[in-house]
């Protein structure tokens, strides 16, 4: 079964074409160089509309999770149990996704991620993996 699907918007339709080539990229404000995510059309540091995209390192630390054990969407119940994390990445950002390819039961707070894309031949999104130590 397919995901949701998200609806591109001009400010996010480059984050999901980049996606789409299995690129995980963020904004960076050009007045204060922050990163930045989730797209904005302004910095929430300084207020800076001067907003570009760059690659990201797509590595980061797992900050927190859930473990979903009753889907959140019915497009999500083949996929229960899941795991709904946030990840901080290196570059500061922090990203709500999913971690795969581990038991739940097996995650730690702090523990190391690296980005992963997963395609479902409508969408290329992105979720983490735990890297080994």
């Amino acid at each position: 079964m397919t995901r949701p699907t998200p609806h591109p918007s001009p400010v996010t339709r480059p984050f999901w074409e980049a996606c789409a080539r299995h690129e995980l990229v963020l904004q960076r404000c050009a007045a204060c160089s922050a990163s930045v995510f989730y797209p904005r059309s302004v910095c929430p540091v300084c207020g800076s509309s001067r907003l570009g995209w760059e690659a990201a390192s797509g590595t980061g630390t797992l900050y927190s999770y859930t473990v979903a054990r009753r889907a959140t969407h019915r497009k999500l119940a083949d996929r229960v149990p899941y795991v709904i994390a946030i990840v901080e990445l290196d570059e500061g950002p922090r990203l709500t996704s999913t971690v795969v390819g581990t038991d739940p039961d097996d995650l730690t707070i702090g523990a190391r991620l690296r980005v992963d894309f997963e395609d479902d031949g409508t969408v290329s999104v992105p979720v983490f993996r735990v890297v080994a130590p």
